[in-house]
């Protein structure tokens, strides 16, 4: 292994380079901009950031589309950072070097690996081919204009059954995506049918679960008995089917099977929101299996950093911590970011670099149209509007955007709230 000591208190003119633009990437990035002087270089494939967490409100119309989705040279404009738009093709570890599919080449003095993941069908037939996935600003637009013509379609069908199915939707996963998913829907589509003629009550939302509860693992008790109670008082009334595993998606039909059953349920819309894959890139790297956890995710260490070649840093959903593991969320990339960029300041000043610290405010999930449920602190729980606001404002306070203009004027509502709870 290479000392740390050769590595990082050399004179090296090579740039930092970040690869991905998620949160963990740009923020790493725009933390590096005001901590370090040389060369940092960010490349993602896409010309724009993503804030995922709220498409939700995308679809919804809540908030619009560059409010959430800014350009990486606008965000980028006189900071110092090199954006370039690429497909990252190869990483080789040993020489130091990345290399685009555009055939661009990049050697690096420290490298960022936050490329996120990508989705997985999780090989069930046709579920790649007939599933809407929802993780792109394209995504949502994608969804919103097949709902909207199946909901049309609908309204000029005479064929009870045919209509039946064009107003169905099966959201296949009962995380937090696929309930968020079902919950927006049931208040969204009612607002969209009623105007064309339609009787909302005709439109049916499935969520279709695999294990024996919803939100496994993913919230606490309360907040999972919070979520099945919206699920059932929403405009459209959610059903949830568990133990229900995939079988095929065809054209119009979802294949499951329930108590060692097979069943079919046809559905004109169906929406993927379970499985997630390493990104391509970090299965294709040099790692050891031993650094790596059964996801193919690469470990790191407390301070972010890859076992066997300390230069090379990693976060958000491409990394796990073993020893402290943190869910994949905005709020965790955002601040394994800022932990990179002050480990690598330490390194390129001789300095030893310190475990990553995460702190956790709570969970924010959005249960229908202009309504939120928060857990902050794991302790205290806000719903309805009251807490959709808070959520609202918490997510644009990590926005490097004009959002950050609205978090000033609103941001010291969410301070004020989280200091008056921590006070109880």
């Amino acid at each position: 292994m290479r000392s740390l000591a050769h590595i990082d208190q050399t004179n090296d003119p090579l740039p930092i380079v970040i690869l991905g633009g998620g949160f963990a990437g740009l923020f790493a990035a725009l933390h590096l901009r005001d901590l370090h002087s040389g060369p940092i270089i960010l490349i993602d494939q896409s010309w724009s950031f993503v804030f995922k967490p709220l498409l939700y409100e995308l679809l919804t119309s809540e908030v619009k589309l560059e409010l959430i989705s800014p350009r990486y040279d606008e965000l980028l404009h006189n900071s110092g950072i090199t954006f370039v738009l690429g497909t990252v093709e190869a990483i080789d570890l040993e020489q130091k070097q990345v290399k685009l599919n555009s055939g661009l080449k990049y050697s690096y003095r420290h490298l960022v690996l936050a490329l996120g993941s990508t989705t997985s069908y999780l090989g069930i037939p046709g579920a790649k081919e007939h599933a809407l996935s929802f993780r792109t600003g394209y995504d949502v637009f994608a969804l919103g204009q097949h709902l909207r013509n199946r909901l049309q379609i609908a309204t000029q069908t005479e064929d009870i059954e045919e209509r039946r199915a064009l107003l169905t939707v099966a959201i296949v996963g009962g995380g937090a995506s696929g309930v968020e998913m079902a919950a927006t829907l049931a208040d969204l589509l009612p607002t969209w049918y009623i105007p064309l003629g339609g009787n909302p009550q005709d439109i049916q939302i499935v969520i279709l679960q695999r294990g024996s509860e919803i939100l496994k693992e993913s919230t606490s008790d309360r907040l999972r008995e919070t979520a099945q109670l919206e699920l059932q008082q929403r405009t459209v009334s959610v059903g949830v089917l568990l133990e229900s595993e995939v079988k095929a998606i065809h054209p119009g039909v979802v294949e499951f099977e329930r108590s060692g059953q097979l069943e079919r349920l046809a559905a004109a819309t169906v929406v993927w929101t379970t499985g997630n894959a390493t990104h391509p890139v970090i299965d294709s790297l040099a790692i050891a299996p031993e650094n790596r956890d059964k996801h193919k995710r690469l470990l790191v260490k407390p301070t972010l950093q890859l076992p066997d070649f300390p230069e090379v840093f990693a976060g958000g959903d491409c990394a796990i911590e073993p020893l402290n593991p943190q869910p994949a969320t905005a709020q965790v990339a955002y601040q394994q970011g800022a932990a990179i960029a002050h480990n690598i300041k330490a390194l390129i000043n001789g300095k030893s670099p310190t475990p990553a610290t995460v702190n956790l405010r709570g969970t924010l999930m959005k249960l229908g149209m202009h309504e939120s449920a928060v857990e902050i602190f794991d302790r205290y729980e806000i719903k309805g509007q009251l807490g959709q606001a808070i959520r609202l404002a918490t997510y644009l306070e990590l926005m490097p955007t004009p959002a950050r203009n609205f978090v000033n004027r609103t941001g010291w509502f969410t301070e004020e709230i989280l200091k008056q709870i921590a006070r109880v």
